[in-house]
């Protein structure tokens, strides 16, 4: 398979792998069997090689995925590579104004990951977001929120800009409420990604053990650490004992 790169003039490099095959999202139904990170050192940081040979074997398998379970979604994914200066380690999903899928790694992302299975895992969590249409949900909340704020500003007849902020605060409150839970779900789906493409997502959780853990503040968008180690580990024992995820 082929790696293409072309620039996005000021914000980022665009890694396009595919052939005709992925384009056609041909049908997948025996993933590869597992195979050793492509590391020259075992916990040496990896680079564009090594996350071109992941995407190569992830996007296939979350396009059928999501075949299987969001038929009414665009399910090509898009893979961009943030490659402006000081941009700290991140991935994200998004989706382009036709609704296609896009999954962004920064730089620093890559060089922080240790081994291919850690790659996958960020793959799949970040494909599982569009395949569990998170987006659209997550904006539904923020907006019932926002009603919320407004019916109560109304109410209570404060200044515009005391109303303003009733209505902001609502809104990230509703929506902030659901995306730990959306988080943990999509890290329970994208393990099942990686593991249908070959990967090891007990050896990828390894990277919740290094990240920063954001604990359990108020209002944290992601669960502590320790819950998505162990939402991953259930996910897993399921897997094995042939159970539904």
């Amino acid at each position: 398979m082929s790696a293409v790169f072309s620039r996005i003039p000021g914000i980022a490099s665009l890694l396009l792998l595919a052939t005709a095959a992925l384009v056609a999202c041909a049908p997948m139904t025996v993933a590869p069997p597992p195979r050793p990170a492509p590391a020259a050192v075992a916990g040496a940081p990896l680079g564009m090689p090594e996350l071109a040979e992941v995407v190569t074997r992830m996007r296939p398998v979350a396009n059928q995925v999501c075949r299987e379970r969001s038929p009414h979604l665009d399910c090509n994914f898009i893979v961009v590579i943030d490659d402006r200066p000081g941009q700290p380690p991140n991935a994200f999903h998004t989706r382009d104004e036709a609704g296609r899928p896009i999954i962004g790694f920064t730089e620093a992302l890559i060089r922080d990951m240790r081994s291919a299975d850690e790659i996958a895992l960020v793959f799949g969590h970040e494909a599982a977001h569009h395949i569990a249409d998170h987006i659209p949900r997550i904006q539904r909340e923020a907006f019932t929120g926002a009603l919320i704020g407004g019916l109560l500003a109304s109410v209570t007849r404060v200044d515009q800009a005391t109303a303003q902020q009733l209505v902001d605060i609502s809104a990230t409150l509703r929506s902030r409420r659901y995306s730990q839970a959306f988080e943990l779900e999509a890290d329970r789906l994208g393990a099942l990604i990686a593991h249908r493409a070959g990967f090891d997502p007990l050896r990828g959780a390894d990277l919740f053990r290094r990240i920063p853990d954001p604990g359990n503040r108020f209002l944290a968008t992601h669960p502590p650490n320790a819950d998505r180690l162990r939402e991953i580990e259930r996910t897993m024992a399921r897997i094995r004992a042939g159970q539904p995820v």
